[in-house]
């Protein structure tokens, strides 16, 4: 941790962090000379039916390593004179995601948690907590519908339908409530460190008198190459594919005290300075951006395809999301050992410290992108 990213000190509290981000934001908009802005979350989004959608307006590029993107934040404020970082506003994660639902499915459903150390640990051993459960439409379309829900500690396996129905009430569409209700299975797995931060972006002439809270965010990523992280003579590895990605994503955004909302006005605002931000990347990166449709934990189905993994294999195994917060399995064994139980924590370690393919710290990342 140094003095420059104070948000570092929270390791499980998000309720302080995210309280004393809000305030790192706030100073930001007055140092740029904005006074009595108040701050809103991202609207819901209404369609032409009438629908209320709870929409992601995000974009991303994947990139072969973390290290292209060297010097991110300097190019992207030289080339955007709008667009002012919010100091002290650096956060990292680690945190490993699996792939609940398969190809064929209509949506994308992923169980993710956050990893963390316990005091004087062993750095090379990282803890999950914190299980979340999202449903999100797939592939990497604008403007996707995303779903979230934090699981209690104490009952991670229970069914999320009515946590998801608590916070979204009548918002949450049909379709996505009937494929909640549908069994999951899990499809494989990836290990992601993130480095995240956030800028203010404000033009006059396209998004009138709003300043747009952007949260950007650089993940180093290992998938695994096999379901339960096993090792693959296809691969020769339990990791698969090592890749990272650089992702921009709307938060919200301030507007003067008597500003009168109006939808149309501020989803136009967010679309501007989502393509504001794509178009000094596509330039910076044209010969580095790998063309790739698929959301990160789509990407984890599809590397499993790759290498031959066939559905009979995945239902066989039949890994339940919540078994990784164990230390070791309470009925599985090693394949060429019956004798011996699994060790859980370590097959998902193995994403981010396999020594060829060992993840860069959160730290690392963030001196890399300045």
């Amino acid at each position: 941790m140094t003095s420059q990213r104070p948000l570092f000190k929270h390791i499980s509290n998000h309720t302080a962090l995210f309280s004393e981000l809000s305030g790192y934001r706030n100073e930001a908009v007055v140092r740029l000379g904005f006074s009595g802005y108040e701050f809103h979350k991202t609207p819901k989004f209404i369609d032409e039916h009438g629908a209320r959608l709870t929409i992601e307006p995000e974009r991303s590029i994947v990139v072969p390593s973390v290290h292209t993107l060297a010097g991110l934040k300097s190019k992207l404020i030289k080339a955007i004179p709008t667009l002012n970082m919010v100091e002290h506003s650096e956060i990292g994660y680690r945190y490993p995601t699996a792939a609940l639902a398969g190809l064929d499915a209509p949506f994308i459903k992923r169980m993710r948690s956050e990893y963390f150390h316990r005091v004087d640990e062993d750095r090379s051993i990282c803890r999950p907590v914190n299980l979340s459960y999202g449903v999100k439409s797939r592939g990497k379309a604008d403007n996707r519908l995303e779903y979230e829900v934090w699981m209690p500690d104490e009952a991670p396996d229970q069914n999320p339908l009515p946590l998801l129905i608590d916070r979204y009430g009548e918002d949450l569409p049909n379709e996505v409530r009937h494929f909640v209700e549908q069994p999951s299975k899990v499809h494989g797995w990836m290990g992601v460190k993130r480095a995240a931060f956030e800028g203010l972006y404000s033009h006059q002439a396209a998004c009138g008198d709003l300043i747009i809270c952007v949260a950007m965010s650089v993940d180093a990523y290992n998938i695994g190459a096999k379901p339960d992280l096993s090792y693959s003579p296809e691969a020769e590895s339990s990791i698969a594919v090592s890749n990272a990605e650089f992702e921009w994503e709307i938060e919200g955004y301030y507007a003067p005290r008597d500003w009168e909302f109006d939808h149309d006005s501020v989803w136009a605002a967010i679309n501007h300075t989502l393509e504001a931000i794509n178009v000094p990347l596509n330039d910076f990166y044209s010969s580095d951006i790998m063309p790739i449709a698929e959301s990160k934990t789509e990407r984890i189905l599809s590397t499993l395809q790759s290498l031959g993994v066939k559905q009979a294999e995945i239902d066989a195994l039949n890994l339940q999301p919540w078994e990784f917060l164990l230390t070791e399995s309470e009925h599985r064994v090693k394949a060429h050992d019956p004798s011996r139980s699994v060790n859980l924590l370590g097959r998902l370690n193995r994403l981010f410290y396999q020594p060829e393919q060992k993840l860069p710290s959160i730290n690392w990342i963030h001196d890399l992108i300045l």
